[in-house]
C-alpha cells in the first residue's frame, strides 16, 4: 500500500476526482507539453455528466493558466476501461496533435493510461486487515503504531497538519452564512444546527453537535474551500466531525487524535488498494461508506479498543453503506452529500457501541465486506454513478 500521504490529501473542493483529479492530469499533461499552441481537453463517463456542476471544466481552465484550451463535454461516449475518463490534445504547427489519455480514479489521483500506478513506492508490505491484525498482535503493536513502523519519519507532523486543516475547516463553516454557490438555492446550516436548538436528550445533542461539524466542513466544500480528502472530497466531513465531538467532549489531546488519524489511514487505505473510493466508479458506498469506516475505525482507536474490536467496528460501517447510490442533484455536492455526511459521522459513533459488546460474536471480517462493497459497486447501473442521470438528481425539480 501507498503512504496515507496520499490517501490524506489537502486540496480544493467541491471534488477530488472532479476537480483535484483533473487539475492534476492537466498539470501532468502540461509536463510534457507545455509548448503547444492550444489545447483541447475532453470529458466523458462521470466527468461528461456532472463535470459543470462540480466545476471541472473552470478547475482545468485554472491549471492552464494563460495557455488557450477547450474544454469538450463527451456525454455520448461510453467509457471501457473507466468512469472519469480525460483526453487531452496539444496542437502545434499544424502538426499532428500530441495526445494522452488519464482516468481520475478517485481521492485526487489519477491514472495515465499505458501506466501502472506510480503515486509514489508501496511503503507497507501488507495490504489487507487480517495481514495487518495478524502483524500488530504478532508484535504487540496497535494500528497506529505500526504506520509509525512503515512510514516515513514526518508522518506524525504530516497528521498534525491534516488535524489543523480539518479544524480550521469546522472553524470556518460553523462561521459562515449564506447560499452555497451553483443555483440550488441551498442555504448554509452547520452554525444553525449548533447554536440554535435545545435538545431534549444527551444523544440528540450527540447527534446534533456532531452534525453541525459534518454540515460546516461539508458546506466548505460545496463552496470551494480547503478541505481534507478523508477519503474523498465529498466525503470529507465524516472522520473531522467524529474527531472534533471526541476532542472536544472527551478530552482527547491533538496527539491522540493524530494516532486516531493513522488508524484511520490504515483502514481507508484498505479500501482504497483492494476496493474504491470513487463514487463514479462504485457509488457513494466507496467514499461515505469507506469515510464512516475510518471514523469508527479511529473512534474505536480513541477509545483503547481492541484489535479485534476495531475491526468489526469500522465492517459494521462499511457493511451498512453496501448499495449506496451516488446521484448528486445537478451534478453539485449538495443534495443529498451534505446531509449524507452528517448520517455517516453518527452512524459512525453507532457502529463503535455495537463493537463494544459483539465483536465477540461477529462473522463477516472487515476484507469480506470490503470485497463485497467493490463487486457491489461494479454492480450498480451507471445511472447511480455519479452520473446525475438517476435517483433523487433524476426525480429532483
Amino acid at each position: 500500500m501507498k503512504s496515507l500521504k496520499t490517501l490524506y490529501k489537502i486540496g480544493v473542493g467541491p471534488s477530488s476526482s472532479h476537480t483535484m483529479g483533473p487539475v492534476k492530469a492537466a498539470e501532468r499533461f502540461l509536463s510534457e507539453y507545455g509548448d503547444c499552441d492550444c489545447y483541447e481537453v475532453r470529458l466523458m463517463g462521470s466527468l461528461a455528466m456532472t463535470g459543470e456542476g462540480h466545476g471541472t471544466d473552470a478547475a482545468i481552465k485554472r491549471a492552464f493558466g494563460d495557455k488557450k484550451v477547450k474544454v469538450i463535454f463527451d456525454k455520448l461516449t461510453k467509457c471501457l476501461v473507466h468512469p472519469n475518463t480525460m483526453e487531452f490534445a496539444g496542437f502545434k504547427d499544424g502538426r499532428d496533435p500530441v495526445r494522452m489519455q488519464i482516468f481520475s480514479i478517485g481521492g485526487g489521483d489519477i491514472l495515465v493510461a499505458g501506466e501502472s500506478y506510480r503515486e509514489g513506492e508501496d511503503v507497507y508490505a501488507l495490504d489487507t486487515f487480517e495481514q495487518i491484525k495478524k502483524y500488530c498482535k504478532d508484535n504487540d503493536l496497535r494500528l497506529w503504531q505500526y504506520a509509525l513502523r512503515c512510514e516515513d519519519e514526518d508522518i506524525a507532523e504530516y497528521m498534525g497538519q491534516i488535524w489543523n486543516v480539518m479544524q480550521d475547516c469546522i472553524a470556518q463553516g460553523l462561521a459562515a452564512d449564506g447560499v452555497l454557490p451553483g443555483g440550488l438555492n441551498v442555504q448554509r446550516r452547520a452554525k444553525k444546527l449548533l447554536n440554535e436548538f435545545s435538545d431534549i436528550t444527551r444523544h440528540t445533542r450527540r447527534d446534533r453537535i456532531v452534525a453541525s461539524y459534518a454540515f460546516a466542513v461539508s458546506e466548505q466544500n460545496a463552496a470551494g474551500g480547503t478541505v481534507v480528502t478523508a477519503p474523498t472530497c465529498g466525503a470529507s466531513g465524516v472522520l473531522p466531525a467524529v474527531m472534533m465531538y471526541a476532542k472536544q467532549q472527551q478530552d482527547y489531546s491533538d496527539k491522540d487524535i493524530c494516532r486516531a488519524l493513522l488508524t484511520a489511514g490504515i483502514v481507508g487505505n484498505i479500501v482504497k488498494t483492494n476496493a474504491s473510493i470513487s463514487g463514479a466508479e462504485c457509488g457513494c458506498q466507496a467514499e461515505i461508506g469507506t469515510a464512516c469506516a475510518m471514523a469508527a475505525a479511529a473512534l474505536a482507536e480513541l477509545y483503547q479498543m481492541t484489535l479485534d474490536e476495531i475491526e468489526y467496528s469500522a465492517e459494521v460501517a462499511l457493511e451498512h453503506q453496501l448499495g449506496l447510490t451516488c446521484d448528486p442533484v445537478c451534478g453539485l455536492v449538495q443534495i443529498p452529500c451534505i446531509e449524507r455526511n452528517a448520517v455517516g459521522a453518527m452512524r459512525a459513533i453507532n457502529a463503535v457501541s455495537l463493537a463494544t459488546f459483539l465483536a465477540d460474536s461477529r462473522k463477516i471480517s472487515f476484507d469480506t465486506v470490503v470485497n463485497v462493497m467493490y463487486e457491489t459497486g461494479k454492480d450498480i447501473s451507471e445511472k447511480y454513478r455519479e452520473t446525475s442521470v438517476g435517483g433523487l438528481a433524476k426525480i429532483y425539480k
